[in-house]
């Protein structure tokens, strides 16, 4: 897995992403399961028309063995790694 380097889409999605968390935590306030946040979270980005998945299967490959969906993450934005 290659990482992309910062540009003005990754600051974009950023600012993006920090606004859409602080209204979620805003509105809901502290002591909810992290699954509400997460599905709440991605709601909130989905409505500034950003593309966003959750809980996205990675493989890892180490020295030519592949390890298949060895790695979760909980959302992915704009499919950017």
């Amino acid at each position: 897995m290659k990482f992309n380097e910062p540009n003005d889409r990754l600051n974009e999605l950023s600012r993006i992403i920090v606004d859409a968390a602080f209204k979620v935590h805003s509105t809901l306030g502290p002591g909810l399961l992290e699954s509400v946040y997460e599905t709440c979270l991605c709601h909130e980005i989905s409505k500034r028309g950003v593309v966003v998945a959750r809980q996205v299967e990675i493989p890892v490959v180490y020295d030519g063995l592949a390890l298949g969906n060895a790695f979760r993450i909980d959302i992915l934005v704009d499919n950017q790694f």
